[in-house]
């Protein structure tokens, strides 16, 4: 792979409207609710940990 195409490829994993996203978070495709499950990705691992503030 080019390193443009290693961008590219890093740039869809990062976007929740390609499929690349979803594929990465093992799904198969971009899943008809895509809008409000992407909305709750947005916190890192740490925000996610109970016991943690914002």
């Amino acid at each position: 792979m080019s390193k443009q195409s290693d961008l590219d490829n890093h740039a869809n994993q990062l976007n929740p409207n390609n499929d690349a996203y979803w594929q990465s978070r093992d799904e198969e495709e971009r899943p008809d609710d895509w809008e409000e499950r992407a909305e709750g990705d947005d916190k890192g691992p740490r925000d996610k940990e109970p016991g943690r503030r914002k």
